[in-house]
């Protein structure tokens, strides 16, 4: 079985790695409540590009991508909020990542609308 390379699984996937170190950081810091925010929005991420892998058909590939994006803002926020509290870890890096991944996302979605409106068009 042929492996092949999918970026935006694998940034979402190292991405969910780095955010549940980072949450162990603020469990350990007993930053609880951000801590288990961050982590499930950070972790949905890369669970929904998953999903959208084998997606039914290709609004629903762009419906489980949107969510994934949608995961990704909210944990941009909570990055934000550990980013600007004085009593917080730095979350080093994450920030940087996330935004990767947001833009990958957003180019992987317009392209994946835009190839549907042609589909459209040209079944019609």
């Amino acid at each position: 079985m042929e492996n092949k390379e999918n970026v935006i699984l694998d940034l979402s996937f190292e991405f969910a790695l780095k955010i549940i170190d980072y949450t162990e950081l603020l469990e350990e810091k007993r930053r609880f409540v951000i801590a288990k925010q961050l982590l499930k929005s950070g972790t949905s991420i890369g669970a929904n590009i998953n999903e959208a892998q084998n997606a039914e058909s290709r609004a629903d590939f762009i419906h489980k991508l949107k969510i994934s994006a949608k995961e990704a803002n909210e944990t941009d926020y909570w990055l934000q909020l550990c980013f600007k509290a004085k009593s917080y870890p730095n979350p080093d890096g994450l920030p940087e990542k996330l935004l990767s991944i947001q833009k990958l996302l957003s180019k992987i979605i317009s392209s994946a609308k835009s190839n549907n409106q042609h589909m459209n068009t040209s079944n019609n």
